[in-house]
C-alpha cells in the first residue's frame, strides 16, 4: 500500500510542478466553478482556484508526503495498524489540498477543520497519557482559530458571497473587510503557533516522527502562512500587520532561545520550525508575500529531511530522544549523518543550499526596509540563535564518543528510509536555486553598504561560535551560568507559555468548581436537600418500624384511638 501511494503521489507532484512552471511563465490563472446542487433558485457551487502558487505548493506537499509515506513503510513496519496510519496521512494531505485550491471561505473551513481533526487523531496515535494531553492542547488551541474563521465567514455575509478573492482589492477600506482581516490573522496565528498560541507546537511532537515530518514542514503549521499570503492585501500598512510583526518577531526570538536549552532531539527541531514560522510571518507582515512563500517552500524541504533523519536516529537509539545519550553518530551512521548535516546547514543558511536563497534574501530585504532597531535586532539575533542551536545539535549528536548503552545496533542498513531521505537531500541542495529562478523571473539586485551586506554572514558565524562555546563541556563557567535553574526554567519552557495555556486557563475555573462543589453540592444544598430529606425519611421509617414491631399494647392503643376518632366523626356528622 505504501509503495503504490508513493508512486501515485510522486507522479501527481511532478505533473503539478511542471504545470506550475507553465502557469508562471504564461501568467495563467484558472478559476473553476462546479455546481454541486441546483434546486429552483438555490445552487450550491464549489469553486477552485488554480494559479502558479497553489499548483507549486500542492506539488511540494505531495512530494514530501509521498516520501514520508515511503519512509513510513520501514519506520512504522512493526505497527499493527499501519494501513490506518497511511489512511490518516492521506486524509491529512487531502484536507491540505482542499485548503490550498479554495478561493472560498467555506471550503477553506472544510480543509482547515479537516486538518485540525486529523491532526488530533495523529497526535493521539500512540494512545498514552502524554499523547492524549498533547492532542487535547493541540485541538483546543486550534479551535480558537476555527472560531475566528467562522466569525470571518459570518462577516463576509455583508458581501453576498464567500469568494473573498472578488472583494479583497475593491473593499480594502471597508470596515467589514478590516474585521474579516482581523479574524483571518487570529486564525492564522493559532494554526502557525505564534505567541500567545505557541505551546501546542512542541506538544504535537507526541505524534509519530513521519507525521512530524509532514506536519512541521508543509501542511498544518504552514496553513496559517498560506492563508495570510492569500489575504496579503489586507495586511498592507495596517495596525494588524504591525502587531503581527511584533508578535512573530518575539515568537522567533523565544523559540530560538528555548531551543538552546532543550535536550530532546525532536523538540529542538520543533522549536526551529516555530522560529522559521516567525520569520515567514515577519516578512509577510512587512508586505513581501512572495518572499514568505519562497521561504515556505525551501523550509518545507530541509525541515522534512531533518525530521526524517531524527526519526532514523531515534529508531537506531532504541527510541531514545535525549541528545546527551548520543554522540559519535557520524562514525556509525554516515549516510544518515550526511543528510542530517545537509539539512542543518540549509537551515542555518549555508551558501548555495536551499535555505540560503530565501533566508539571505529576506534578511537583505529587511536591511533595506524602513523599520526600527528592535525589529531589526529580532530578525538578526534570532538568525544567529538558529545557527547556535543547530551547531549545538550537531556537536552533541555527531561528534565525540557514543554515550548510550552498548546494546544499541547503529547502522545505515534501512534502504527504504535512506532512499526517502536521499530524495529530500537532493531537493534541499538544488531546491533553493531552482525556485529562485522560477519565482523571481527578473533578477533583483539588492544594493547595501559593505557592513550591512555582510551582516547576515557575520551573525551566522557569531551564532556558530556561541553554539560551540555553549556545547563544549570544558567551558564549565558558561554552562554553569546558563544552567541556572530560574533562567533555564523560564527560557527553556518557552517563557512559561505551556503553563499559561494549561494551568493558567484551567486552574481558576477548577478552583471555582471545587468551591461550588464543597459549599453547595456538598454543603448547604446537601444539608437542606437530599441528605436532610434522606435522614428525615430514615427517622420516620425507624419510628414506624418501632410502632409496628409486633407490640400488642401499642397496636391495641392505636386501634382504640382510631375507633374513638371514627365515632367522634360520626357523632359530629
Amino acid at each position: 500500500m505504501c509503495l503504490i501511494n508513493f508512486i501515485i503521489l510522486m507522479f501527481i507532484s511532478v505533473s503539478l510542478l511542471i504545470m506550475s512552471f507553465y502557469f508562471i511563465m504564461n501568467e495563467l490563472v484558472f478559476f473553476f466553478e462546479w455546481e454541486v446542487v441546483s434546486l429552483n433558485s438555490m445552487s450550491i457551487v464549489m469553486t477552485f482556484l488554480f494559479d502558479w502558487m497553489s499548483l507549486m505548493f500542492m506539488s511540494f506537499v505531495l512530494l514530501i508526503s509521498s516520501l514520508v509515506i515511503y519512509y513510513s513503510k520501514e519506520y512504522m513496519s512493526e505497527d499493527l495498524n499501519i494501513n490506518r496510519f497511511i489512511m490518516l496521512v492521506l486524509l491529512f494531505v487531502m484536507s491540505m489540498m482542499l485548503l490550498i485550491i479554495s478561493p472560498n471561505l467555506i471550503s477553506i473551513l472544510l480543509g482547515w477543520d479537516g486538518l485540525g481533526l486529523v491532526s488530533y487523531c495523529l497526535v493521539i496515535y500512540f494512545n498514552n497519557v502524554k499523547s492524549y494531553n498533547a492532542g487535547m492542547l493541540t485541538a483546543l488551541l486550534n479551535r480558537i482559530g476555527d472560531v475566528a474563521l467562522l466569525m470571518a465567514i459570518a462577516w463576509m455575509l455583508n458581501y453576498g458571497s464567500w469568494n473573498y478573492i472578488y472583494y479583497l482589492e475593491f473593499m480594502y477600506y471597508d470596515e467589514e473587510m478590516t474585521l474579516v482581516g482581523v479574524f483571518v490573522v487570529i486564525a492564522a496565528m493559532t494554526k502557525s503557533a505564534q505567541i500567545p498560541f505557541s505551546s501546542w507546537l512542541p506538544a504535537a511532537m507526541a505524534a509519530p516522527t513521519p507525521v512530524s515530518a509532514l506536519v512541521h514542514s508543509s501542511t498544518l503549521v504552514t496553513a496559517g502562512i498560506y492563508l495570510l499570503i492569500r489575504f496579503n492585501i489586507l495586511l498592507n500598512n495596517s495596525f494588524m500587520a504591525q502587531l503581527l510583526l511584533l508578535l512573530s518577531g518575539l515568537t522567533m526570538f523565544m523559540s530560538g532561545l528555548g531551543a538552546n536549552f532543550e535536550f530532546d532531539l525532536k523538540k529542538i527541531i520543533a522549536l526551529s520550525t516555530l522560529s522559521q514560522l516567525g520569520l515567514m510571518m515577519m516578512i509577510l507582515s512587512l508586505g513581501f508575500y512572495k518572499l514568505a512563500f519562497f521561504h515556505l517552500l525551501t523550509h518545507a524541504l530541509f525541515k522534512a529531511l531533518l525530521f526524517m533523519c531524527a526519526g532514523a536516529i531515534i529508531h537506531n537509539m532504541n527510541n531514545s530522544q535525549d541528545l546527551r545519550l548520543m554522540g559519535g553518530l557520524s562514525m556509525y551512521m554516515p549516510l544518515t549523518s550526511s543528510c542530517f548535516n545537509v539539512a542543518n546547514l540549509a537551515l542555518c543558511g549555508m551558501p548555495f543550499l536551499a535555505g540560503f536563497y530565501s533566508k539571505d534574501l529576506i534578511l537583505e530585504v529587511v536591511s533595506m526596509s524602513m523599520m526600527n532597531t528592535f525589529i531589526y535586532f529580532l530578525f538578526f539575533f534570532s538568525t544567529g540563535l538558529t545557527v547556535c542551536y543547530s551547531l549545538r545539535l550537531v556537536y552533541y549528536s555527531m561528534t565525540g564518543d557514543l554515550n548510550c548503552s552498548s546494546l544499541n545496533v547503529l547502522n545505515d542498513e534501512s534502504w527504504v528510509m535512506l532512499s526517502g531521505m536521499l530524495g529530500l537531500m537532493i531537493m534541499s541542495i538544488i531546491g533553493g536555486s531552482m525556485l529562485s529562478w522560477v519565482i523571481f523571473l527578473t533578477p533583483h539586485m539588492i544594493c547595501l553598504p559593505y557592513y550591512l551586506k555582510f551582516m547576515t554572514l557575520f551573525v551566522c558565524i557569531v551564532g556558530g561560535v556561541l553554539g560551540y562555546l555553549i556545547s563544549n563541556i570544558s567551558l564549565f563557567f558558561i554552562n554553569k551560568s546558563l544552567n541556572n535553574y530560574f533562567i533555564s526554567m523560564f527560557v527553556g519552557s518557552m517563557w512559561f507559555m505551556p503553563y499559561i495555556s494549561t494551568y493558567g486557563i484551567i486552574m481558576y475555573p477548577l478552583k471555582i468548581g471545587m468551591n461550588v462543589l464543597k459549599n453547595f453540592d456538598q454543603g448547604w444544598s446537601e444539608f437542606m436537600g437530599s441528605q436532610n430529606l434522606y435522614k428525615q425519611l430514615v427517622n420516620y421509617s425507624q419510628f414506624n418500624y418501632q410502632m409496628q414491631n409486633n407490640s400488642l399494647k401499642i397496636y391495641l392503643l392505636i386501634f382504640i384511638l382510631w375507633i374513638i376518632i371514627l365515632s367522634m366523626f360520626l357523632i359530629f356528622m
